[in-house]
């Protein structure tokens, strides 16, 4: 009873400790010798454990960005001050899962909370910022209106810095406009705080407009309302926030499937259905849209590529390690309460053995770790064995595009859309190990594997290229007009107009 009370205490008091250090974490300011301090051990850091450091860049040149931000860092600055002066040299490695973050839970209020930016749906090209969706109709503003100043500030002034935030994998450049109007208003927060209000100055049709943008007064009732919505059974299809399947013709000839995130979640269970349906419909075609997928489950995708194929594969090359002891660096303790750090302390020896046994040395004297999309997988037996189709554009990252790449390379499928965002020949993820700076307290979630697909690299240093390359416009996207979409559904007419002659 005694060890059960003093647990508690101790678990009480950690939890009031842990808001009281963020909030003073939020408002501090730091000393210039030890902000340099924090750059000198991040960049020790990566050399320590990043496999592919200088894959983009040279050390001599990353060195020199270095001590240049060093010296113009001679005045105290807050964590966030120091963020963006940091962050856009972690981004000029241009290893797109390389990015420091603010540790500042009040940093996602906006976009859980109380709606202020996301009363829209925003579209990014070049400079300019247009609003290309409003649900609830707020003031009436139109899809198409560009946004020309946000509180008297230039949009202009906010995308050319915000955009040095923003890394995608090697010389790419379709990745940041889709990745920017997603965390725009995240880092427009950091900047500003959590307003209640802000002054928009918009442009439609030649005429400039300005509107006062009010932070939703959102009840309890609500809440909970936007909370519960987490699945979408539209027309008894078979859907779910990240997975959409359905047949887009009468026959059910075409078989289409959307997947928003390579979750994992539930992935083996919709594959098998979802494959089980194809195969009973005999469809002739199937469109796989994985347009906005940032990535993740190297499992999932290994899985979906068994229903791809009619013969065994291997998806991806072994992983590379910076060194042996790496995988042994990924933060096991991290965000523990002391219950859990307790418990996680009696399974520790089991996490260690694990680790140690995944890690090898290859006949080339470097460390790989074993996964299980390094190794030969059979087919499924409800494999798909018609003509593949798959959507790409430059939200397409990460897993997104280990997948397109090995599809392509196999020539397995016909590639429609934009470049990746995620490089050709793979990158830097795997598992983490999450570097808290001393003194500002900036987290560094450092890759520590080197994924690459298992295909020839073609070392040029750029996303997965389609094989038919369309681009989407504002007006298209505006009109709902899905022309990636529209011309795959075109070209299959062609085909079977072919056919009959």
């Amino acid at each position: 009873m005694k060890i059960s009370l003093i647990l508690l205490g101790l678990i009480f008091l950690w939890s009031c400790s842990s808001v009281t250090n963020s909030e003073q974490q939020e408002r501090l300011v730091i000393p210039p010798d030890q902000l340099k301090k924090d750059i000198d051990y991040a960049y020790g850091k990566l050399k320590e454990m990043h496999p592919q450091l200088y894959r983009y860049t040279t050390r001599k040149d990353l060195d020199r960005r270095i001590d240049s931000l060093k010296q113009t860092i001679d005045t105290p600055l807050t964590p966030v001050q120091f963020y963006f002066k940091l962050q856009p040299v972690i981004t000029t490695i241009r290893e797109g899962h390389l990015s420091l973050t603010i540790p500042f839970d009040k940093l996602k209020k906006d976009f859980h909370g109380k709606k202020l930016f996301n009363y829209f749906k925003y579209y990014i090209k070049g400079d300019h910022m247009y609003i290309v969706e409003n649900k609830d109709s707020i003031h009436h503003i139109k899809p198409g209106t560009e946004i020309l100043s946000i509180n008297d500030v230039p949009i202009t002034s906010y995308i050319n810095r915000y955009k040095k935030l923003i890394s995608s994998d090697g010389q790419n450049t379709t990745f940041t406009p889709y990745y920017l109007k997603d965390t725009f208003f995240y880092f427009f927060s950091m900047e500003n705080g959590f307003l209640d209000q802000v002054k928009l100055e918009t442009l439609y049709s030649n005429k400039k407009q300005t509107y006062i943008l009010e932070r939703e007064k959102q009840n309890e009732v609500e809440r909970e309302k936007s909370r519960s919505q987490t699945t979408d059974n539209k027309g008894g299809l078979h859907c779910s926030t990240n997975r959409n399947f359905q047949f887009l013709d009468h026959d059910n000839s075409i078989a289409y499937i959307s997947i928003k995130k390579f979750s994992d979640n539930n992935s083996d269970k919709f594959y098998k259905e979802t494959f089980e349906r194809i195969k009973e419909a005999k469809s002739s075609y199937l469109i796989l849209d994985i347009r906005n997928n940032y990535g993740g489950s190297l499992q999932e995708i290994n899985n979906l590529y068994s229903y791809l194929v009619s013969e065994p594969f291997t998806l991806i090359k072994p992983s590379r390690l910076n060194s042996g002891f790496t995988p042994l660096k990924t933060n096991y303790f991290k965000k523990s309460t002391p219950l859990e750090y307790a418990l996680k302390g009696i399974t520790y020896p089991t996490y260690f053995f694990l680790k140690t046994l995944h890690t090898y040395k290859g006949k080339d004297g470097k460390f790989y770790y074993k996964i299980k999309a390094d190794k030969v997988t059979q087919p499924n037996k409800n494999a798909f064995n018609g003509k593949i189709y798959v959507l790409i554009n430059g939200g397409s990252y990460s897993a997104s595009s280990i997948i397109s790449s090995k599809l392509k390379f196999d020539k397995k499928a016909t590639l429609v859309g934009e470049e990746t965002g995620g490089a050709n020949d793979g990158t830097v993820a795997g598992f983490y190990s999450y570097q808290i700076l001393p003194n500002s307290k900036l987290t560094l979630p450092i890759g520590l594997l080197l994924v690459n697909p298992n295909i020839t690299l073609t070392n040029s240093l750029r996303g997965v290229i389609p094989d038919i390359p369309i681009s989407e416009t504002l007006q298209d996207i505006i009109n709902k007009n899905d022309v990636q979409l529209n011309w795959i559904k075109d070209e299959i007419v062609k085909e079977r107009e072919n056919r009959v002659k």
